[in-house]
């Protein structure tokens, strides 16, 4: 998801506040001071070790316009009823948005390439 804040919680909950789904701007290019990128990634009970990935954010054109690039460490579980995940918190600072239209997060893991969230920018003049 896409949204203002997010943080780890007790009991390995993630907590998300102020999901977005669309953002309005009175003209383009428009700047975004801060978006957060949150969301779990569930592995197969096999994949383990550190996994390197990129997550880029795809203009309406699927030019990429920001990208983050990291790894995460994926532990095996001692549950077995429940797979290895990895929580991701991730801002993303500064953002401009070139146009008008669909935004989606593409993310890359070891040359598999994902469709994450989508978010809409919406030109709305100022009153």
């Amino acid at each position: 998801m896409l949204c203002s804040h997010a943080q780890a919680g007790p009991d390995n909950n993630l907590n998300i506040y102020g999901v977005f789904n669309e953002l309005y701007a009175p003209d383009f290019p428009a700047h975004q001071d801060r978006l957060v990128l949150a969301g779990i990634i569930e592995w197969d009970k096999q994949e383990q070790g550190r996994i390197v990935f990129s997550i880029d954010l795809l203009d309406p054109g699927d030019r990429s316009i920001f990208t983050i690039e990291g790894h995460t460490d994926v532990n095996p579980t001692e549950n077995s009823d429940s797979p290895p995940k990895s929580q991701f918190v991730l801002p993303m600072e500064k953002v401009l948005f070139p146009a008008a239209g669909r935004y989606k997060i593409r993310l890359t893991i070891e040359g598999k390439k994902l469709t994450g969230p989508s978010i809409y920018l919406i030109k709305r003049p100022q009153d």
